[in-house]
């Protein structure tokens, strides 16, 4: 299998008759889902998604797709597909578009009203081209197709696109679910004749491709969240993902089964599902749902909230809701219900709201300790259907870490795939289709791009870096005043320290051993402001590594008199 190596050259001109790609997020994480396809000078891009920030990138709201290598190529894009409406596949077009407004988006008609509405908070009107499974469009060079498959989120495409190159098939997020609740399954059918025609790339979601079998089907989570429904004394809280329309479906179904009203909690819970019900794709009885402002008057055991926050999200209700900074709170007798799995990277966040709920007494039933979810994504024994199916020349996972990308490539050899025809690729490698073949042929620069608020590409790894230390070293401050012409100490220095667990007396230790190497620099001629800070940073980190065996940020401030 070919792995991508982090000195690859630049890439060189795309040759005649050639096709390009290049993921630029995706691949090596669980997220920022973005591909970019070229043929005769025209881009095509697949997907334009978020992905949510760790514990080591504090303050930080989202990271971006880097979208530097095509910045100065915007009027060479024909058209945005997305393959559906989950956040990490469409959650960076409002800042794609504020770059050209008019590039066509191209989706399902849940996919599209979801992220009308999100482009709507943006004031961004968007040029919007519905389509639907079995259809067939051609936009510029490419001809698309796009094919039925299910996932956790109703109305999911996967497209193939066809040019004077050969035929690429992009899953987006799939699974093989036998017994879905729309009743819309993954059109093998269509794989199989694309298969036949001929696959020259086949680029598959990796998720779960270090799970062996097969994904648990939908249908088996309904009975079991009817049981805890039944079960449960006071309030229910059930978390899920906003945009989760199947999980929504049958927390409203349980809660009708048991006499239970519900409750939306979450901006963005709240316009999802009112789209889609709206829409047809979520069903409703009457009187199911409720304002969450009339919960406080209605008896606990007869109310259900159905929030955001499983993924353990700081500003989300659920963490709010644990952390007694929310209008609903929990107590003894109540359930709490995280209908979902867990994102990689996100363990430490979401057992944290775990361990909060369980503190204020409630119950918290999920995935580890009982069948409240099931994950959306194909599991290993689909990926070999897959490949079977399709019999692909060429195969690029995408979508996973890289054990996940790995693990999809070992399932492609073992049914037959050339381990050559195999590219482990990460973000920004450059992969050329050449006569049927796909090589990786250079590397774009392709970073995280940081959401701070309302700054977008402002902060990097240095101001992260400098946070970081912040928070786990603390921070010292150095005043002294030293006399402009002969660099003498005239006050100070003071010093100052924040988040050090020592006492202030401490500090005391540090004053004379910075005015004595700043009166040695004054000897040697050394005046500047600037180098003098230097030697009180110098002089400050030695002391506090050796005496504090801290690595606390150091701030000198000398001023001139």
């Amino acid at each position: 299998m070919s792995h991508s190596h982090p000195e690859l050259p630049l890439p060189g001109p795309l040759p005649t008759g050639a096709l390009r790609v290049v993921a630029l997020g995706g691949l090596g994480e669980v997220g920022r889902n973005m591909a970019v396809l070229e043929y005769d000078g025209r881009l095509l891009i697949i997907d334009c998604g978020v992905l949510f920030p760790e514990d080591h990138q504090p303050g930080v709201d989202l990271i971006l797709p880097d979208f530097s290598s095509i910045a100065d190529r915007l009027d060479d894009v024909e058209a945005v597909v997305l393959t559906h409406g989950h956040e990490d596949h469409i959650g960076a077009v409002p800042y794609l578009l504020r770059l050209r407004r008019d590039i066509p988006l191209i989706g399902s008609k849940l996919t599209l009203a979801f992220i009308s509405a999100k482009l709507k908070e943006h004031r961004i009107t968007p040029v919007l081209r519905q389509v639907a499974e079995g259809e067939e469009a051609s936009i510029g060079p490419f001809d698309l197709e796009f094919i039925a498959v299910n996932h956790s989120i109703p109305d999911a495409l996967a497209v193939a696109v066809t040019t004077g190159a050969g035929t690429v098939l992009h899953t987006g997020d799939f699974k093989m679910d036998q017994l879905p609740l729309d009743g819309r399954i993954t059109d093998l059918n269509a794989f199989a004749r694309l298969g036949d025609r001929g696959v020259d790339l086949f680029m598959p979601d990796s998720t779960n491709a270090e799970v062996p079998g097969f994904t648990t089907a939908e249908a088996e989570i309904g009975p079991v969240l009817d049981q805890v429904f039944a079960a449960a004394t006071g309030r229910l809280v059930v978390a899920s993902f906003a945009s989760h329309v199947h999980r929504v479906q049958q927390v409203i179904d349980a809660a009708w089964a048991n006499e239970r009203k519900v409750a939306l909690v979450g901006r963005s819970m709240v316009r999802n599902m009112t789209i889609a019900a709206e829409l047809g794709y979520l069903t409703v009885p009457d009187g199911v749902l409720v304002d969450v402002k009339r919960i406080d008057e209605m008896p606990a055991d007869r109310v259900v909230l159905m929030c955001t926050g499983s993924q353990g999200e700081p500003m989300a209700a659920l963490s709010r809701i644990a952390n007694r900074d929310h209008r609903v709170e929990v107590g003894p007798g109540d359930t709490v219900v995280l209908a979902s799995s867990l994102i990689p990277g996100n363990e430490n966040a979401v057992f944290r709201v775990i361990n909060g709920l369980m503190r204020l007494g409630a119950k918290v039933v999920h995935s580890g300790n009982a069948k409240v979810h099931v994950s959306g994504h194909a599991s290993a024994g689909e990926l070999l259907y897959c490949y079977n199916i399709l019999r692909p020349r060429n195969v690029m996972p995408v979508h996973g870490e890289i054990r996940h990308l790995v693990a999809n490539g070992a399932l492609a050899v073992k049914t037959g795939v050339d381990p050559q025809r195999v590219i482990l690729a990460e973000d920004g490698v450059v992969v050329d289709l050449i006569d049927g073949k796909a090589r990786i042929v250079g590397a774009v620069p392709c970073g995280y791009v940081y959401v701070d608020g309302s700054s977008v590409g402002e902060i990097g790894e240095t101001e992260l870096k400098d946070r970081r230390i912040l928070a786990e070293e603390g921070f010292i401050s150095v005043f002294v005043v030293v006399d402009s012409t002969t660099g003498q100490v005239v006050a100070g220095p003071q010093v100052q320290a924040r988040g050090l667990a020592e006492h202030d007396d401490v500090l005391a230790d540090v004053v004379p051993q910075v005015t004595q190497a700043l009166a040695e620099a004054s000897r040697g001629g050394n005046v500047d402001t600037h180098q003098l800070q230097q030697v009180v940073r110098r002089v400050v980190g030695r002391w506090a590594s050796t005496r504090l065996r801290r690595r606390p940020m150091i701030i000198p401030v000398v001023v001139e008199a």
